[in-house]
This record gives structure tokens, sequence and C-alpha cells, in this order.
């Protein structure tokens, strides 16, 4: 028998978004999606409409194989105890379990953490890193999409000690779907169409994931000062995070360092393309956000500063995709077993 799904929120943009890749999976079968709002799936995602899935309360859903969490944080810390003990294996798509600190966790989120041990059990989900604790976890708490692309743009750099681990800058550009479905002035498309718009400038909270996994590969603490931006593009993440090097590093040498640490990433593409020498401006060097759209790929560019001794790396993701429900995915493949990739092999749209 298939082993069997259940999306905890299926409603919302992350949680529709796993039910979408599940709905096509060909090694699991869904059990159950829930809402509060019992109803056919196309009320909430018309994308889906044929599909036959009409979502359940979540007090119905019963305990499978692995359990997917698309809820809000406070929620998700009570579901996840309870799927746990039930046998379950528990993918949280939010912030409840991704911080080690439980001082920093409470501060930044602003309410008492019920399930430390959990959090204290839980792997965090980034399967380029972590993928063997992963394969035998109980609890994934799924990276954030900012986070994702900063710690997967940074890591080569950061485990080699070529930069300077105190100053480490991450600029996020993101659409608007990464806010979730529930309307705020911010990604109302009258304020968003023509604008860019800066929001927690200093302290984002996945400022501190950034900083604790890459800590991790360092080995020491790390300082990443990160502010995002909402874009007028509905889904798609771009990282630019500049690193200081303590010696000079080439752009060759410093593309060859990511294609040998990404080798065996199937997901993770080095955006190794030449300069133009006859442009008057560069882009054909560097991803797009684009490339990646609807996927759980990520592709990475980077450009040395030789002059000023900084270099700059590029990370596009889907923050719904590889920064979110398909990179879940991606983690059942295995916790369940199966092929990493089974589900997650197509490609993004062009145009």
């Amino acid at each position: 028998m298939a082993p069997r799904a259940g999306v905890l929120g299926a409603s919302g943009y992350m949680g529709g978004e796993a039910l979408r890749v599940l709905l096509e999976h060909p090694a699991v079968e869904l059990a159950w999606a829930s809402s509060r709002s019992e109803a056919p799936i196309e009320r909430f995602h018309p994308n889906l409409y044929g599909s036959g899935v009409h979502t359940i309360h979540p007090d119905r859903a019963e305990p499978c194989d692995v359990v997917f969490l698309a809820l809000p944080t406070d929620a998700s810390l009570e579901a996840a105890a309870r799927f746990v003990a039930a046998g379950s294996r528990v993918i949280d798509l939010g912030a409840g379990f991704r911080l080690r600190d439980r001082a920093t966790w409470e501060r930044t989120y602003g309410m008492e953490h019920s399930q430390w041990a959990l959090a204290e059990e839980a792997v965090y989900g980034i399967p380029e890193l972590r993928e063997a604790e992963i394969s035998a976890a109980r609890l994934v708490a799924n990276p954030g999409c900012f986070s994702s692309a900063a710690i997967l743009g940074l890591a080569p750099l950061v485990r080699e000690g070529l930069v300077e681990e105190e100053r480490l800058v991450v600029e996020g550009l993101s659409g608007t779907a990464g806010a979730g479905a529930d309307p705020t002035r911010a990604i109302h498309h009258p304020e968003i169409g023509a604008n860019l718009v800066p929001y927690n400038v200093v302290g984002h909270r996945h400022g501190f994931e950034i900083e604790q996994e890459l800590g991790a590969l360092a080995g020491r603490p790390v300082s990443v000062h990160f502010t995002p931006v909402y874009v007028p593009i509905v889904r798609g993440i771009l990282d630019v995070c500049h690193a200081f090097p303590k010696r000079p590093l080439a752009r060759e040498a410093a593309l060859e360092l990511y294609s040998d640490f990404y080798r065996d990433a199937p997901f993770v593409h080095v955006w190794d393309q030449p300069r133009d020498d006859g442009a008057t401006w560069q882009y054909r060097p560097y991803p797009w956000v684009s490339a990646v759209n609807g996927t759980n790929h990520c592709q990475i560019g980077l450009e040395v500063d030789a002059e000023r001794g900084r270099i700059v790396v590029m990370t596009v993701l889907d923050s719904i995709g590889k920064g979110g429900a398909h990179v879940a995915i991606e983690n059942m493949n295995l916790m369940l077993d199966l092929p990493r990739t089974c589900g997650l092999e197509r490609r993004g749209s062009h145009p």
C-alpha cells in the first residue's frame, strides 16, 4: 500500500501548493485535506477544480504516514504534538520548530513555546545540508523562503571559511504569495503593483534562521545583516548576498567551489554562464526568478568585485516551491525512503 499524506490547512497558498504536488505524486496517496470551512477544494484553489478533493474539518483529520502542517504558528505547535504522538511523521511548513534557542524563538514570535521538547528534536529541513537527519526524523521544520535562498547561497563560502563571518549581508526580494492568502495593505495590488515595499528591515525572523544554520556550518557564530522587500510579482525569491573574502577569490574558482559543493544536489543549479563581453550591460551570467516559478529548483549565480573585495551571490527560488511546499515534498520523499526527486521533476515555464 502506498504511503498516505494529509495536509492540515489546505486552504492557504502553502497548503494548496503542497496539495497540488501531492495530487501528482506517483508514490504517495492523499489521505485528506483540511480547512475550517469544509468545502470543495476549488473554493480555495480554482486550479484544483476537478480533482475531487473536498476539505474536512481539522478535528476529523486522522493520523496517516505523513502530515503537512500549513497553519498559524500557535496552531502548528499543538497539531505537531498531536500527530507525532499518534505515530505520524510531521513536516511543519510554518515557523514553530525552526530555531534551536528557546529564548530567541519566544522573543521573535512573541509567545511561549508550548512544545519545546519537540522543537529540540525537530530537524531543520534543508536537504542539501541535512539529508541523513531528515530521513530519520519524526518532525521536520521546513525552512523559511528567504532563509532557504540565503543559506543555499552562502553555504559553500561559509563552510570553507573563505569569507568574514561577522558581516554577511543579504537583501531579500519577495513576491507577494509569500505573505499568504490573507489580505494586507502592503500586498494589495493597487499598493504593490507599482511599488517596492521594505518591511521589518532589521530583526526579520528569517535572519535568525540564516544565522543559526550558517553558524552550524562555520562552527562559530555568524552575523547576517538581512533586509526584505516585497516586489510586484506573485511568486519567487531573489536573495542578493554580499560576502567579503578573507583572501582574493576569482569568479571562476568560486563557481568551481559551488559546483563541487552542490554536485549531488539534484535541485540546486549553479548558474555558470559566461559574461557577454560585447554587451553594454550584463544580465546573462545571473539567474532569473521566473525560470524557477512553480518548481523545486534553485539557481545560484555569483560575481566577484575584486577591486572592492566583495563576492555577490544571487539565489533564486520559488517562495512557495523550493522555498516552501515543494521542498516539503522533497523532505517527505527522504522520510519515506523514496527517490528524492519523486514527483518534483517539473521545470519552470518560459515565458
